[in-house]
């Protein structure tokens, strides 16, 4: 009677699916026997090696038991065109052949045969050769299945704290909107507008995402600012001026130091995003390139947008004054190459405003 190679502890190693394939058909009935005998059951053979990766795609197989020297096409080449079809996923070999020179054994192990049995071999050499490799390769697909869990984990973990980000952010800017209710989804649009004008000029996706979601928060240092300034209906004079002008260094204060890229954007935004090209904005004069490449973007698309909707001082103005402005204000007071891009582009970015437009 055989020797029993595989134990009851070894009843996931039972029912795995092994491939036999192998040109000659007494060859295929003599090794299924023997893994029967063993107390495998689902067993598929083929006397065919294209039949064989045929089978192999429409169902992977756990272990494949192959002959090496086949007229249609040998064990070798079997095995290339299998982990090239299968990848990842291919099955492990068990090579089958009666030459034992060292050539063989090379292009068998070098092409991705696991194991190799010479002819003739014995039942228990047989079971014993394919139990080890079913349970390396049930090992590894456990460990490979473990690892898929653990990454859609990590996947839907870090969904979840995006999510907490953006809402923690939409929040912030409705409290800015809270103060200032005429502003409507001017924030939104920001984002969006600086979004693709960032992508426009040619800045990386990280860097389009992150300024799609910090400028939105150019603002908030506008909770800061008392509601007989910043409600205003009519001009401010000069006093009420710096009072307005603090908002870009409160705004910077609340977003600094978190050490999060996002944050760390918005900050700097809220501090630049009233520098002018000349040098003549505020808080700090900067000029030219000096301005930071966020806030001279945010500039484009704040007074673009700004210029558009209603105030308590002023009414929206029509598009046409609009585009002149801004062609007027390119080396001035906005980034003249950023200003040209958005103009370029100047039906894109009304369909954005359109698409995010205030209902009243």
């Amino acid at each position: 009677m055989a020797m029993e190679m595989i134990h009851s502890g070894d009843a996931w190693v039972r029912r795995a699916k092994v491939l036999i394939v192998d040109d000659l058909q007494f060859s295929v009935d003599v090794i299924s026997a023997m893994l029967k005998g063993n107390g495998l059951s689902q067993i598929t053979g083929t006397v065919d090696p294209l039949q064989g990766l045929a089978l192999c795609h429409d169902d992977p197989p756990d272990l494949v038991l192959l002959d090496y020297n086949m007229p249609v096409m040998d064990g070798p080449t079997f095995i290339e065109r299998m982990r090239a079809m299968l990848g990842n996923e291919a099955p492990p070999v068990l090579m089958i052949t009666a030459d034992n020179s060292e050539a063989c054994r090379r292009r068998a192990l070098e092409t991705g045969a696991i194991d190799y049995v010479l002819k003739p071999f014995t039942a228990w050499e047989l079971n014993v050769r394919a139990r080890n490799l079913l349970q390396l390769h049930m090992l590894h697909r456990a460990q490979r299945d473990h690892a898929r869990v653990l990454e859609r984990l990590v996947e839907e973990r870090t969904a979840e704290l995006e999510r907490a980000r953006t809402e923690i952010i939409h929040r912030l800017c409705s409290a800015g909107e809270f103060r200032d209710e005429d502003t409507g989804k001017h924030i939104v649009r920001i984002g969006q507008l600086a979004g693709t004008l960032a992508e426009l000029s040619g800045q990386s996706p990280d860097f389009c995402s992150t300024i799609t979601h910090a400028a939105p928060l150019h603002d908030i240092g506008k909770i800061g600012v008392p509601d007989r300034v910043l409600l205003k209906p009519g001009k401010l004079d000069a006093d009420e001026w710096v009072v307005m002008r603090n908002h870009c260094t409160m705004g910077a204060q609340i977003l600094a130091g978190s050490g999060q890229p996002l944050l760390d954007m918005a900050s700097e935004i809220a501090l630049t995003h009233h520098e002018k090209w000349d040098g003549s904005g505020y808080p700090h004069g900067l000029a030219g390139e000096g301005i930071p490449l966020s806030g001279r973007i945010v500039a484009v698309c704040d007074v673009f947008d700004a210029l558009l909707s209603p105030r308590p001082y002023k009414h929206p103005w029509p598009v046409p004054d609009v585009l002149e402005f801004l062609h007027g204000a390119a080396g001035q007071h906005l980034d003249p190459d950023l200003t040209k891009l958005f103009l370029a582009n100047i039906d894109q970015m009304l369909e954005i405003r359109h698409n995010l437009r205030d209902l009243h």
